[in-house]
């Protein structure tokens, strides 16, 4: 098993989020370096849209033999990778430009989640800042800026594996489209993928601004969504086998400790100490559907092509798979992600029982096989293509 070491980094980035933007930040990075010599294998791992990445991908340590089980980037590091793991603005340690203001929160979820604190009672609408935070365009390039600091590294100058769970393929997904030559591969937890989500409509521009975006950016709305302790964890329910006792609870406190000022709102418990509350950003994704990711580059597809893509998703994830009817927008695809995938190097698991929150789950140590040995062959179990079915005894079956 590799030693690793930890650094922490601070990527200069020049914002593009309309609340702060021109004005240079901090994006706060992670790196647990596994790899042995000069010759550095670097992964990015990002989060998706509510949990921020060091609760998802660094959960440690937990109680047992192996506190790091739930920690998918020091176990990855212990294989030889190089892994950072960063943060968009409006989540984790990174800035969150308009999110410290209550009445900025989603007016709807003001009441059950932020009253009697920190308000005494929902705020009068419109919000002080009566507009969406962020967008693909500032998140792609925070995520260019990170790749950059990465690439910088004397020896690790090379494309980076990419890793994202759920919403992160809002951001990962076109990015690697439109910038296959710092991509290695792409691995998609859980991924969020609209069929017929937003994007420009112009086959010479794909990733451009949607048309209702064009004259209107930011668009109207609030910068900033609130969940409370019981909403969070109502959301994590699943079968008792891929629970281990403490897990979510473990989870929240690691939310809390990447968010100082949602920590201190919140009902107090028994008197004493707020509950917290989990903020995160509202954004405006575009650029993820059928039209864009079947694209091809220099006479070949990107995505399954010049970037083996790799899918992995729960049995019961309704998160990520729309059960009832939706807008188009909201109406979300595993499997139509696969099918959407035109290059021949795609490979899926579908994990029986699994739901959306799959790192926290027992099955959290069969991901962190099945990505070491990804990140290392492009493959997994030997298999470089196809869907297959994990039963929970790790069985695989193919699926047509």
């Amino acid at each position: 098993m590799t030693s690793y070491t930890l650094k922490e980094h601070k990527v200069k980035h020049v914002s593009q989020v309309p609340a702060n933007e021109g004005i240079e930040v901090e994006l706060p990075v992670r790196e647990y370096n596994g790899t042995q010599g000069d010759d550095r294998q670097p992964v990015l791992m990002l989060h998706g849209r509510s949990v921020p990445a060091l609760p998802g991908f660094d959960l440690a340590p937990v109680p047992g033999e192996n506190p790091t089980r739930y920690s998918w980037a020091q176990e990855l590091a212990k294989a030889g990778f190089d892994v950072f793991i960063m943060d968009l603005q409006g989540s984790g340690r990174s800035p969150r430009p308009m999110m410290d203001v209550p009445c900025n929160a989603n007016p709807a979820q003001q009441a059950p989640v932020l009253v009697p604190n920190p308000l005494p009672e929902p705020c009068t609408p419109p919000p002080p800042y009566p507009y969406q935070l962020g967008n693909s365009q500032s998140e792609w390039a925070e995520v260019k800026s990170v790749v950059k600091h990465i690439r910088s590294l004397a020896d690790a100058n090379k494309p980076i594996h990419f890793v994202g769970w759920s919403a992160a393929a809002f951001v990962m997904g076109p990015y690697a489209l439109q910038h296959p030559e710092d991509v290695r591969s792409l691995f998609l937890l859980a991924p969020m993928f609209p069929p017929k989500g937003r994007w420009s409509e112009k086959p010479d521009d794909p990733f451009g601004l949607p048309e209702e975006a064009v004259d209107n950016l930011p668009l109207p709305g609030f910068p900033m969504h609130v969940s409370s302790k019981t909403g969070f964890q109502a959301a994590l329910t699943g079968p008792a086998a891929l629970w281990e006792p403490g897990i979510a609870e473990l989870a929240w406190e690691a939310c809390m400790q990447n968010d100082h000022e949602g920590s201190k709102w919140g009902p107090r418990v028994n008197g004493g100490e707020p509950e917290g509350v989990l903020r995160y950003r509202n954004t405006y994704w575009w650029g993820w559907n059928n039209h864009t990711v079947p694209l091809m580059r220099e006479n070949k597809y990107v995505l399954g092509g010049r970037v083996p893509v790799l899918i992995l998703y729960g049995q019961n994830d309704r998160t990520a798979n729309t059960t009832t009817p939706m807008p188009d927008n909201l109406n979300f695809s595993v499997p139509a992600l696969y099918k959407a995938i035109a290059g021949s190097k795609k490979l899926m698991f579908c994990f029986e029982e699994s739901g959306h929150s799959l790192v926290w789950e027992t099955v959290a140590e069969a991901i962190h096989h099945f990505s070491k040995h990804w990140l290392k062959n492009g493959k997994v179990e030997g298999l470089g293509s196809g869907s297959y079915f994990r039963e929970l005894d790790g069985n695989l079956i193919h699926l047509p």
